[in-house]
């Protein structure tokens, strides 16, 4: 399973979503929407944005709730 999130430097949001990813034993690739033009045409205005495998399961205010239903769909079907 590959996690990447999408963030930028001074979002608090992004901040609060990492926190969240790192209190559930996640340690994603993080992506700066910021320093590759893809990802700023793709998610500027949808970061934080948390990908699995390619696929966006979460973005903007992410809860927990959210990532713990994301990630447990995701383990089951691998």
């Amino acid at each position: 399973m590959k996690v990447v999130f999408v963030t930028r430097q001074g979002c608090h949001l992004c901040d609060e979503a990492l926190r969240l990813l790192e209190e559930l034993g996640v340690q994603p690739e993080l992506a700066d929407v910021d320093a590759d033009d893809e990802l700023h045409r793709l998610y500027d205005f949808r970061v934080p944005c948390l990908l699995i495998d390619g696929a966006v399961v979460a973005e903007g205010r992410i809860r927990r709730d959210q990532l713990i239903a994301a990630l447990a769909s995701k383990r089951s079907t691998d």
